[in-house]
């Protein structure tokens, strides 16, 4: 890869990076973007503790996607998360993207330890079903590596209740936070979004109706569809 493919792949995921900011997802440094050029196995991602106010795309950090270890001549340390998204890059093919937030609603569903139910066609647009919750990691997870098995347990889950990450494109860790992601870093941070917002809705839904139903399968599956399914409809006809 050119030092300008390099520098093009920083300033995409400084962009992400400071969208979460605009979009209000993200407060002091709680939350990070990153981005992959699988062609050249390389991770770029926000460095620690790094406010955003003073971060710059020569700051983000280039990771290598095998190890997770900063490349020779790196000066910042990268985000702690780093082996999470380079875990779920390794297992997740079809993503370019990932965004973690700490945002309010969606983080107060993961510590609450629930789903985010769907409960109408705002939520059905994005996901194909709720947005899950993955299990707790075990004690001996949070001391040996517990970024990494963050990731793990993500991919686990997507595993075992054979989910496409590609129509499922965000999770909660339970006391934790939500990550999303995206075919680039751009749409992990709409995920994220999207992410926050049905989280918000679905809160209200059960303040009003403590007893609300969810989402009939049949509009789950239509509104998924008509925008992401092989006959989809929904927007311009690419050219």
């Amino acid at each position: 890869m050119s030092d300008h493919s390099l520098d093009q792949l920083k300033e995409a995921v400084y962009a992400a990076n400071m969208q979460l900011v605009r979009a209000g997802l993200v407060v002091l440094t709680w939350g990070n973007a990153s981005g992959v050029d699988r062609g050249r196995g390389i991770v770029a991602i926000k460095p620690s503790g790094v406010a955003y106010d003073a971060l710059r795309p020569k700051d983000i950090v280039l990771v290598s996607l095998e190890t997770g270890e900063p490349l020779p001549g790196e000066r910042l340390r990268p985000s702690s998360d780093t082996p999470t998204h380079v875990c779920l890059y390794q297992r997740f093919s079809g993503i370019g993207g990932i965004a973690h937030t700490h945002s309010r609603y969606a983080t107060s569903w993961a510590q609450a330890c629930r789903e985010i139910p769907c409960y109408g066609t705002t939520h059905a647009d994005t996901f194909h079903g709720v947005v899950p919750l993955c299990r707790p990691l075990t004690p001996e997870e949070i001391n040996e590596g517990y970024e990494w098995n963050t990731g793990v347990a993500i991919v686990e889950h997507f595993a075992a209740n054979d989910l496409d990450p590609l129509h499922v494109p965000g999770t909660l860790l339970p006391f934790h936070a939500p990550f999303a992601w995206g075919a680039t870093p751009a749409q992990a941070v709409e995920h994220a979004i999207i992410v926050e917002e049905v989280a918000g809705l679905a809160w209200r839904t059960e303040q009003l109706n403590p007893q609300a139903v969810t989402t009939p399968q049949s509009i789950v599956d239509k509104h998924f569809l008509r925008k992401h399914g092989k006959d989809a409809y929904y927007g311009q006809p690419k050219t």
